[in-house]
């Protein structure tokens, strides 16, 4: 079970995460985890380039291992790099120590000031001990709005349906650039790049020291 749009109840019970951007321009946080990936990263970085958009990539450290150069492209072509792991760890079901080894791991591998926990489950306690540590990506970037391009039930148009129905100014939207994701992402993305530019958005990607400290800002909204 997922939500597709984040909740406040959840936002409040990890107020040190960032769920969405205070703004009042018209940008979204397109974002892509589990990458990269041979066939679904390029095809991310051909779609946001006929927009002109950018984004950030959350990848995981054993696939920066598998496929270098495409990770390379992703930052030649001025995205944000975030670290998702190296094995794609489930934190709820892990020890925290292996927890933050796993996240040191793909740190020697991703240099980010950002990180997104697998699955979006990561208990408090390790939070906390990613915040203590400053050798750790600092930022934990959660989302607002979940495509659900990842469930193989969907459709990619009903992935699409969601990123329509959901997104607003802000938002961080979450599409997948693996094999499990293709099928869908391949519908959803070019649409939702094509719906959100005749409307005026811009897409950006984080920066390092943006929405530090958005906690008591997130839980207004």
């Amino acid at each position: 079970m997922y939500l597709i749009k984040t909740p406040f109840l959840l936002r409040a019970f990890y107020p040190s995460c960032v769920w969405k951007m205070p703004t009042n321009e018209k940008v979204i946080y397109l974002s892509f985890d589990d990458g990269p990936h041979p066939i679904a990263t390029p095809f991310v970085l051909e779609q946001l380039d006929k927009y002109n958009a950018k984004a950030s990539f959350f990848c995981i450290g054993k696939n920066v291992i598998e496929y270098p150069e495409m990770y390379q492209q992703v930052i030649a072509k001025g995205h944000t790099v975030g670290n998702h792991t190296q094995h794609h760890l489930n934190g709820w079901h892990t020890e925290d120590d292996l927890y933050l080894q796993n996240i040191q791991e793909a740190s020697g591998l991703i240099s980010s000031d950002f990180f997104r926990p697998p699955y979006g489950r990561i208990k408090r306690s390790q939070i906390k001990k990613i915040q203590a540590n400053k050798h750790l990506p600092q930022q934990i970037i959660m989302w607002d709005v979940l495509s659900g391009d990842f469930d193989t039930k969907m459709t990619g148009q009903d992935c699409l349906n969601n990123v329509l129905k959901h997104t607003q100014a802000g938002s961080i939207v979450v599409f997948h650039d693996s094999a499990k994701a293709w099928d869908r992402l391949q519908v959803a993305l070019p649409a939702t790049l094509e719906h959100f530019s005749k409307q005026g958005y811009q897409f950006r990607p984080y920066k390092k020291g943006q929405g530090r400290n958005l906690g008591r800002i997130i839980r207004t909204l």
